[in-house]
């Protein structure tokens, strides 16, 4: 039976992220069943489903702290994908990316640069100029 946190996790995480979020916890069940259910109670059914930010201001948080971090690249294609999913632009995934060279020095924004013109949708690239 499912616990209260999971159903509204996963319920979260559709909103979020469509079938790539359930595409990645459903990699973990066979390995892991446990740690794909923390995956999905913690982050999604206790903290994005938390009233004090909306979906966009959450991804771009993730997105930045992902940056910071510095090797998270696949967490952060994945979120990417998210911002893009909840109304982010590319301007705004860019522009959060950018920001953190202030706190975390040129080298992890410029690592993590590359990804959004990997991971956007063409339609969403700026234009040079």
């Amino acid at each position: 039976m499912s616990s209260e946190r999971y159903i509204i996790g996963q319920e979260m995480l559709q909103r979020v992220d469509g079938k790539g979020g359930e595409a990645v916890v459903g990699s973990l069940r066979d390995i892991a069943p446990d740690f794909a259910r923390y995956l999905i109670e913690f982050p999604f059914g206790d903290i994005y489903a938390r009233p004090g930010l909306d979906l966009r201001s959450r991804e771009i948080a993730t997105i930045a702290a992902l940056t910071a971090l510095g090797n998270a690249e696949p967490q952060l294609k994945v979120h990417i994908a998210a911002g893009l999913n909840v109304g982010l632009t590319q301007e705004e995934i860019t522009e959060a990316i950018m920001q953190m060279a202030v706190y975390a020095g040129f080298r992890r924004p410029s690592t993590a640069c590359l990804p959004p013109g990997r991971y956007l949708r063409p339609t969403d690239r700026l234009r040079p100029g």
